[in-house]
């Protein structure tokens, strides 16, 4: 081997390099085992929620001390950004993808238009959009052009603005405005991006992720270690839409108030139990009723707008309290049109807003001066400024903000017109402050206060100095894992992962002998290098990550047992030991069987990484790094150790007395009997196909939409018991089954998914913890069912959330994953071997074992006791069939193409039967120490890759089949064809 010195130092760079990454890593665990020790020697005794609160406080407490590790002058902080990062379901965390509301920017750009035909426009986009792939824009664009008539989009009432006078003109066609108004939008967008990034930067969270998704509005958002899902949520879709408005008292509006609690009184229907009873009868129990309404207990009951709202009458910025639950009635009756008649003159506009925060669940209401355009006297775009601080006392926490020249100014003359009275700070509707004004304020600076803790105010002060949103954006598709069930993946990642390296090391010994150790030190080297690479470049470790390492370990001995075939073959027709292995390791020995196998791989590692998200990337990601790096230590590392070996006079053996004479003079007729083959493989498939149509498959959230929730009880439950109690708080059952252990359940569930905000997902958890509160201790509160601390026990241990229009988009691209890696390997094996007959045997069995695949999975998902969801990590398990598939079948097309040229005498049929049996010792060899990792993996690896593991595990055996029995017939067959016709 040229260059041995050269490829010796590289690979001791790359070692040290890559330890020296891995360092990192070892120094931050130590540290958090220590911050695990002191919580739990000073929490109270299983009080998950404090231990996590004290071991956060160490490590603040650590976090910018240099040298307190003991590794250089490194703060814990340092340390931590350099570490490996893993991702969600490993350390649990929120994914997120935002859509910011195209359609609120096109309300913006024409300045809120009145124009029926645009706003026509706007619902019938609203309205497509759920089935539809397309972009908002383009939706809203195809309607307007639909219904315009001679209206144009540069109408003075639609974006003929002031705003954009300077872009859109009279003239400008609705072509030329279709592109301004697309470059707006994408400003806009890219406006969001920044802002949302300027946020995250401030939360707080080791190795955040912030990324668009094209040009569809979609931001993605991933926070490894985040928990406290609540504030998160806030913080990305406040829009931050900061106002100050001058306030009524509640002295000035309780002769309105006294008036509409009659007014309420006098047109609100209120239901006897008997009324209510008649409506839900029929005609015969009405008729038995009779005098029962006149009866005392059924009379009645008076319900006004002080049933709700307790008005304070005093002079004082607040008007009334109402309980939190008692608030969306107030709001109704405050809104009634009758009760808004009450408000005359310069009360007309009066907007009623309640306080950001709740005092023993009660809040108090605010009555906002506003006007005809709803339109603040200050805005939040005058803020230059704002931190977190505190009060005059030092006690208190509240944000302090600076203004620009032109908000000192308004801010100036605001506080001078009111002094005496009362200013509202509002933030997206909700009042934080709403202070007496002393005097006059005249340098642009204020504080706001609002009993905040320090988290609170910090954040307010984070999202006001980023900037506001230009549209509201909503989270559309959301992932979240508690930390402790990132734990126990971490836990049995590392079990799966040390029995795996385990079996295959030992494999290795046991088959090839001495050779097989050089082969395993090649093996753990690989391992080095792939961790050191991840952690370099900053990559996201997954659990399907972890697995695609694991797989990568089992398919990276493939290379080493092609070579010691190709060494053993050359060693039995009489080559000594040196020529042997150069022979073996050369472009007519091994190296190229191994180069077209590994590029077929690399494809579709590629389209994974281009079409996949998420934990997807992460998978494809490792898989390419990991074949990568296999290849240069197969190629180079082995080599080396090998000719190290045979220089200094050593016996070597590539095989055990008991190996020696395995898969060696094999000769089967395998094309004979392909027609078997076809019949087996046919009736697999039809019975599949009608599986398909009637059994069909079990899609998860991401193909479908729904919510997802895994929840964990104290002891075992029946999932079809649950299910009928959920029943009551959804509306119609969940999909409810045991997910792992008997005490854990995964529910899925369509409700509400179609409602936007917020406030939904809260809706939807109080729902879940309703229906769920019989089967959870005694006095489990809502807040230790939520979960997402260490050391949680029972409650919600991971969730997620995909809204349908996005659910429509990742099916879109999982096919498109399927047909790019199909098309790809086509022209890449028609380039490689120059015939289209190999490339169709490729393919088609290919499409073959992911018919299998998919057949197996329609036959069996009801009756295997573990989650056999259709989603992204199915699409991924699918692509990695089809790569390690193809692997195969470009290893024995590799060795028939090089038999054809070596033997022209041959006849084409034993040209492919003598491929096919010369290859079949590294064709079980290589099947058996991957199905071994994947095995392992399946057994002892956490319960959410289970379903994963199981395709990989069919499709690598079917793989193994169809390289044999399909994919090498079909070339046979369609070449003999050819070559009749000619």
């Amino acid at each position: 081997m040229q260059n041995k010195g050269l490829i010796r130092l590289f690979a001791i760079l790359f070692g040290l390099v890559s330890l020296y990454s891995l360092s990192f890593t070892f120094f931050a665990n130590k540290v958090e085992k220590e911050a695990k020790t002191y919580a739990n020697a000073n929490a109270e005794e299983n009080n998950g929620r404090e231990i996590a609160r004290l071991e956060k406080a160490y490590l603040d407490s650590v976090a910018n001390v240099p040298g307190v590790l003991g590794f250089g002058d490194f703060t814990y902080n340092d340390i931590r950004d350099k570490e490996i990062n893993l991702g969600l379901d490993l350390k649990g965390g929120i994914n997120a993808t935002l859509q910011v509301s195209v359609k609120d920017i096109l309300i913006g750009l024409s300045n809120d238009s009145k124009n029926p035909i645009f706003n026509k426009a706007l619902e019938a986009a609203t309205a497509a959009q759920k089935n539809s792939s397309q972009s908002y824009f383009e939706l809203f664009y195809q309607e307007f052009e639909k219904i315009a008539g001679d209206t144009k989009l540069s109408d003075p009432s639609i974006f003929g603005t002031k705003n954009l006078r300077e872009k859109i003109k009279f003239s400008t066609s609705n072509g030329e405005a279709k592109e301004i108004i697309a470059s707006e939008i994408d400003a806009s967008i890219s406006t969001a991006f920044q802002v949302l990034r300027s946020r995250i930067d401030k939360f707080g969270v080791t190795q955040p992720n912030i990324q668009r998704i094209g040009t569809s509005g979609r931001i993605l958002i991933e926070l490894p270690g985040a928990k406290d899902v609540e504030r998160v949520k806030k913080l990305l879709q406040s829009t931050a839409e900061l106002q100050f408005w001058e306030v009524y008292t509640g002295q000035e509006l309780v002769q309105f108030l006294v008036a509409a609690n009659q007014k309420v009184a006098e047109t609100i229907e209120v239901e006897t139990p008997a009324k209510k009873e008649a409506k839900e009868g029929d005609d015969s129990i009405n008729d038995l009723l009779g005098d029962v309404e006149n009866d005392s207990i059924n009379q009645p009951q008076v319900v006004s707008l002080f049933s709700f709202l307790q008005p304070t009458g005093q002079p004082s910025s607040v008007i009334g309290y109402a309980a939190v639950k008692d608030t969306a009635k107030v709001n109704q009756y405050l809104n009634n049109k009758e009760v808004r008649a009450l408000l005359t003159g310069e009360y007309k506009y009066t907007k009623f807003l309640w306080d950001a925060k709740a005092t023993n669940d009660v809040l108090p209401l605010y009555a906002i001066k506003s006007n005809r355009n709803d339109k603040a006297p200050i805005e939040g775009d005058v803020i230059s400024d704002a931190s977190q601080q505190f009060d005059q006392l030092g006690a208190n926490p509240e944000v302090s903000m600076s203004m620009n020249g032109n908000g000192t100014k308004l801010w100036a003359k605001m506080t001078a017109d009111n002094v005496g009275k009362f200013v509202a700070v509002v933030l997206d509707d909700y009042v934080y402050t709403a202070p007496r004004v002393n005097d006059a304020i005249t340098g642009g600076r204020t504080s706001i206060s609002g009993n905040f803790t320090i988290e609170e105010a910090t954040d307010l002060a984070n999202v006001l100095k980023a900037g506001k949103l230009p549209a509201a954006a909503h989270i559309i598709q959301s992932e979240v894992v508690g930390p402790s069930l990132g734990q126990e993946a971490i836990n049995a990642s590392m079990i799966s992962f040390a029995i795996a390296i385990f079996l295959v090391l030992v494999w290795m010994i046991l088959y090839y002998g001495k050779a097989g150790w050089y082969a395993n030190v090649a093996l753990l080297v690989n391992i080095l290098f792939i961790f050191g690479v991840l952690t370099s470049f900053g990559a996201v470790l997954t659990l399907p990550g972890i697995a695609g390492i694991i797989l990568t370990i089992g398919m990276s001995v493939d290379a080493n047992v092609i070579i010691f075939e190709r060494i053993k073959e050359n060693l039995s027709a009489g080559q000594g030991i040196g020529n042997a292995i150069d022979n073996g390791f050369s472009i007519k020995g091994a190296l190229s069987a191994i180069i077209d196998a590994n590029i077929t791989t690399l494809l579709t590692g590629g389209i994974l990484y281009v079409f996949g998200t998420g934990p997807i990337q992460g998978f494809a990601f490792t898989l390419i790094v990991g074949i990568l790096t296999s290849l240069f230590t197969a190629i180079f590392i082995t080599r080396m150790l090998l000719d190290g070996a045979t220089t200094k006079g050593k016996t070597l053996a590539f095989a055990t007395a008991t190996t020696k004479n395995w898969f060696t003079n094999i000769n089967i007729e395998f094309l004979q009997k392909r027609k078997v083959a076809y019949i087996i493989s046919g009736a697999v498939i039809i019975i599949g196909i009608g599986s398909l149509f009637t059994n069909g498959l079990n899609y998860g959230v991401d193909f479908i939409g729904g919510r997802t929730y895994t929840v964990r009880f104290d002891k075992t439950v029946n999932a079809s018991d649950v299910a009928t109690s959920l029943k009551e708080v959804f509306g119609s059952a969940p999909e409810v089954k045991t997910y792992g252990s008997n005490n854990q359940l995964k529910v899925t569930t369509k409700y509400l998914i179609e409602e936007e905000g917020p406030e939904v997902d809260v809706k939807v958890q109080k729902a879940l913890y309703n229906g769920l509160k019989q089967y959870l201790p005694e006095g489990t509160t809502i807040e230790d069912f939520k979960g997402g601390f260490d050391g949680q026990t029972i409650g919600i241990f991971s969730y997620a959330k995909v809204e349908p229009t996005i659910a429509d988009d990742i099916k879109e691209s999982a096919g498109l994953a399927i047909i790019g890696s199909l098309i790809g390997v086509f022209l890449y094996i028609l380039l490689r071997f120059k015939k289209w007959e190999f490339s169709l045997g490729a393919v088609a069995a290919v499409f073959h074992d992911v018919l299998v695949v998919l057949a197996v999975f329609s036959l069996t998902y009801k009756l295997m006791p573990f989650d056999m969801e259709i989603g992204q990590s199915f699409i991924a398990a699918i692509l990695t069939v089809v790569g390690y598939s193809l692997n195969d079948t470009v290893v024995i097309f590799d060795r028939i193409r090089e038999f054809k040229d070596e033997h022209p005498k041959w006849t084409f049929l034993e040209v492919v039967n003598k491929g096919l049996s010369s290859t079949l010792g590294r064709t079980v060899n290589t099947s058996i120490t991957t199905l071994v990792v994947l095995l392992a993996i399946f057994l002892f690896g956490g319960d959410s890759i289970k379903g994963f593991m199981f395709a990989l595990i069919v499709g690598v055996v079917v793989g193994t089949y169809s390289s044999l029995f399909i994919a090498s017939p079909i070339m046979y067959d369609t070449a003999k064809k050819n070559a009749e016709k000619k």
